[in-house]
């Protein structure tokens, strides 16, 4: 069906975040969409601090955001807003980066009092770039997440439902009918970032 790229912003090689994405990427599959992980810890912390555009690995983190019909942003939150790690590479990411796709975000936190950081800090920046439609994101207590002895992740019932109904209606908004208009309203703006670009 569609295009996903599932980015996951944690700094954390254990990261509950990432582990999270992955457990969703595992939904998306299942819901006949093909889904591209994309962990920005693994990019190379020199290209993501100099704002190394040119860098083979920003070239090509750029390209899966362009090729990609829609993308789930993953954060833990820090100190009431999404990590600097993810920040990096969105800063490196053109203008428009987002247009014409759909986006979810989601975040992770040890805390409620963090609950309010997709709204006002991640939605915010998302729009900024161009989203075609940023859907209900949530925000999921680390406290919810576990990991198993095999390393699959166990969410809590209590978050549960919660977490596959917005990842569902998420899906579901990808509906071929529902990405042909956005596709078609990117179209020239994408040629026009890529001319620039090369």
């Amino acid at each position: 069906m569609a295009t996903i790229l599932s980015v996951s912003g944690s700094p954390s090689p254990t990261s509950r975040t990432a582990r999270l994405l992955r457990h969703l990427d595992g939904r998306l599959t299942a819901q006949g969409h093909r889904v591209t992980p994309l962990d920005v810890r693994t990019l190379p912390a020199e290209a993501l601090l100099g704002a190394d555009f040119g860098h083979p690995a920003i070239v090509g983190a750029r390209r899966l955001f362009e090729e990609a019909d829609a993308v789930v942003i993953g954060t833990p939150v820090y100190k009431a807003a999404y990590s600097g790690l993810l920040k990096s590479l969105l800063d490196l990411l053109p203008q428009y980066a987002l247009e014409g796709k759909t986006v979810l975000p989601l975040a992770t936190g040890g805390s409620t009092a963090h609950v309010l950081a997709i709204d006002y800090a991640l939605r915010p920046v998302l729009s900024s770039m161009g989203a075609a439609h940023v859907v209900q994101g949530w925000f999921v207590l680390d406290r919810h997440i576990s990991v198993r002895e095999d390393g699959s992740v166990a969410v809590d019932p209590e978050a549960r439902e919660a977490l596959d109904r917005v990842v569902d209606q998420f899906s579901l908004a990808l509906a071929p009918e529902r990405l042909a208009p956005a596709r078609a309203a990117a179209a020239p703006t994408a040629a026009g970032v890529s001319a620039v670009a090369a």
